[in-house]
Parts: C-alpha cells; sequence; structure tokens
C-alpha cells in the first residue's frame, strides 16, 4: 500500500496523514472548509493518553507549544463546597494540557504541512467506489481521485461513514447544549491550570485560569428534547446571557460574573455522539475519530481517542496487508472508544439531577474520589510505534 485519502482536515485527519506517512504511506487530506477551522467549541483539552499518541510520532511539541499543563480538575457543588479532585496525569507523570480549539487546529496543520503533507482546502467529499484494487473518490469541485486506501476523519456527520455503514444509526443527541467563552475576570487566588467543574443546582459549568490573564469558562445548560436545525444557532447573545442567569443566579460560584465580564456575542451548539458504528471499515475504507465514535463533551477525550486511531491505524497498516490491517485496527479500538461514548453520556445525562440526586451525589462524591480515579484507566493507555501491530 503507497497512498492514502484522508477525509477530513480537523484534528483526526492531519495526524493520521503524519502517522501514514511515518509507515511509508503518502496521504493526501481534503477538508470540506476553506481552511482550518475556526473556534468552534471554544476550548478543550488535550490528555496524556493523545499526548503519547503524538510523541509516538513525534508531534507533541507542536501541540504542547499552543497549551499550557492543566494537573488538576476540582468539582464543586452549587454550595461552594468542594467534593473532590482529579488529577489528569499518566503513569509517566505528564499532564493533560488545555487549548483554544483554533490554536489546536492551527498547529496540527501547521506540523503536517511542514512535514510535507498536502491538504486540500474546499474538497468536499461527494461519493467514493472501493474495489479489490483500489479506492476512488469524487469530490463536490468534479474532482477525482483514486488511492489505495480512504480514511474517513470527517466528524460525527461523517460522510465516509454513510458509505461505510448504510443504514446505520444517526448521531444521538446529547441531552445538554454548550456555551463557552474567555472573560476578562481574574479570580481572586486563582491558580492558573485548576479545572473547576461546578454542579450548579440547575446547570453544571466549569471554568479554568488561564496564563495569560482572565478566566476560560463553559455551561452546559440542559435540554431533554433535541432542539430543531438551527434554532440553538438563533439564539441571541441576550438570551445566552438571560438563561444562564436564570440557571446559575443561586449558586456560590463565580459563573455569573465570568459570564458578565466576557465580550460577546455568546453563542452555543449541540452536540451528539455516536455509541457504535456497526461497521468501521468496507472494503479500502476505514473510519477514525469522531466518524466512528463520537464522544460527548463530557468525556474530555474527544481529540485523544481521535489521536490515537490516527497512530494505531497506521501501525496496523504498516504491519498488516489489507483487509487484515484494518480489521485490526478496529479489533484494537473499538472496545476502549464505546466505552469511553457510554460513560461520557452518563456524565452528560447526570449533570443536573433533580434534588434528591444531588443530596446523595454531594455525599457520594467525595467519598468516591478518595477511593479511586475513575479516569485512570482511560488516561493510561499508551501507544507503542516500535512493536509490532498485533490484531486484539
Amino acid at each position: 500500500m503507497t497512498r492514502a485519502i484522508v477525509v477530513g482536515g480537523g484534528v483526526a485527519g492531519p495526524v493520521a496523514a503524519m502517522a501514514l506517512q511515518r509507515a511509508g504511506i503518502e496521504a493526501t487530506v481534503h477538508e470540506a472548509h476553506a481552511g482550518p477551522a475556526g473556534d468552534v467549541g471554544a476550548w478543550l483539552g488535550v490528555q496524556v493518553n493523545g499526548l503519547d499518541a503524538l510523541r509516538a510520532i513525534d508531534a507533541e511539541r507542536a501541540v504542547a507549544e499552543v497549551g499550557f499543563p492543566t494537573p488538576v480538575i476540582e468539582f464543586r457543588s452549587w454550595t461552594g463546597k468542594v467534593l473532590g479532585a482529579l488529577p489528569t496525569s499518566g503513569p509517566g507523570g505528564d499532564v493533560g494540557l488545555s487549548m483554544r480549539r483554533s490554536d489546536l487546529y492551527r498547529a496540527i496543520h501547521a506540523e503536517a504541512l511542514r512535514r510535507g503533507v498536502t491538504v486540500r482546502y474546499g474538497s468536499r467529499l461527494v461519493d467514493a467506489r472501493s474495489t479489490d484494487s483500489a479506492v476512488t473518490a469524487v469530490f463536490a469541485d468534479g474532482t477525482v481521485e483514486s488511492a489505495d486506501l480512504l480514511v474517513g476523519a470527517d466528524g460525527v456527520r461523517s460522510a465516509v461513514r454513510a458509505l461505510v455503514d448504510p443504514g446505520g444509526a444517526a448521531p444521538r443527541f446529547v441531552p445538554v447544549l454548550n456555551t463557552a467563552g474567555y472573560s476578562e475576570h481574574v479570580l481572586p487566588g486563582a491558580e492558573v491550570g485548576r479545572l473547576t467543574m461546578v454542579f450548579g443546582r440547575r446547570s453544571f459549568a466549569g471554568y479554568l485560569a488561564a496564563p495569560s490573564g482572565g478566566t476560560w469558562w463553559f455551561a452546559n445548560p440542559p435540554l431533554t428534547r433535541e432542539p430543531s436545525a438551527g434554532e440553538v444557532a438563533a439564539t441571541s447573545d441576550a438570551e445566552w446571557r438571560a438563561r444562564l442567569h436564570d440557571l446559575h443566579r443561586g449558586d456560590r460560584s463565580p459563573v455569573l460574573s465570568l459570564v458578565e465580564a466576557t465580550p460577546g456575542p455568546l453563542r452555543g451548539w449541540t452536540t451528539y455522539d455516536v455509541p457504535t458504528a456497526r461497521r468501521w471499515s468496507a472494503g479500502r475504507m476505514v473510519l477514525i475519530g469522531d466518524a466512528a465514535h463520537a464522544t460527548s463533551p463530557a468525556a474530555g477525550q474527544g481529540s485523544s481517542l481521535a489521536v490515537e486511531d490516527a497512530v494505531v491505524l497506521a501501525r496496523c497498516l504498516r504491519d498488516l496487508p489489507l483487509p487484515t490491517a484494518l480489521q485490526a485496527y478496529e479489533g484494537l479500538r473499538r472496545q476502549r472508544a464505546e466505552r469511553v461514548v457510554a460513560q461520557g453520556f452518563r456524565t452528560s445525562s447526570a449533570k443536573s439531577p433533580p434534588a434528591v440526586g444531588r443530596v446523595v451525589r454531594d455525599l457520594l462524591m467525595p467519598v468516591v474520589l478518595r477511593r479511586r480515579d475513575p479516569q485512570a484507566w482511560v488516561r493510561a493507555h499508551s501507544v507503542d510505534w516500535d512493536a509490532p501491530a498485533v490484531p486484539a
């Protein structure tokens, strides 16, 4: 195998192209948008398992340069009581990083381009056909391209997934909305890199003091019904602020002061996950990242799982022939990814329980967090690039 088409230019696509290149496979990235995606989603974390996978292909430094260490996640109740804390460190002592999503995209794209990866913007896939010897991709501008493999890294609404698993279930609505911002307010005594999660009485939120000054924050207003297309996008800045004020006005937390000191306009978005795709590959087409297993932001693992996928897929293709390589990749990745997706959905669904649930949570959470780290198994994952790929 010598050449691959990678569809999607978010995080998974360029990392896959770099990993494939390292495995001796030339890859071209096709991105539907006119350039690297903007600051949709505001900010995120890349966890130690994702950094480990980037390190396997010598790409960790590019990401580390745009992020800052976030060594601890603290949990508080609406009363201000500390319920516990979790480290973000892995077995080697590294810690997770926080960064603007747009900075992550720019860093990944710049590193891929530096390595000679071709990225074609404004190139939207409309169809693909796989034979025993090649796969042919058709793009909206009329371009037709053939290669040995097509990698679908095109997100939760993946066009490639629709080709690999036609008739598969639609993405699942996660029952919270999302909004976020960069506040100019600096909290007294704030510790840079301490991510604080607040279980409000009526809504979940979080905030993080940034080294550049100010505070990054997010909020998850609950919404059990799936909104119609465009409904959330049409919500005005004033409506977002009024909604957040209504949800958090009774909480003893700085959330509202952070919102008030955030330049507008505030915007929001809905979240969907993909609990399971019946197939991750078909012929010479394969899915990675959100295209295979989109997860709720509550899991904090979307980008990190995507990077793991990209590197593991490249290892399998380096060491095994098709279709064995694609079967081995899915066998090595599916159980782990779907477990993280399920955990993220449960976390999102439990962010704003009724009064009795809040009391039980606030009593049990300190005990549970003192006894064990429920995220340790996720962070402990490591990719050994030099080890031969062996089917699970």
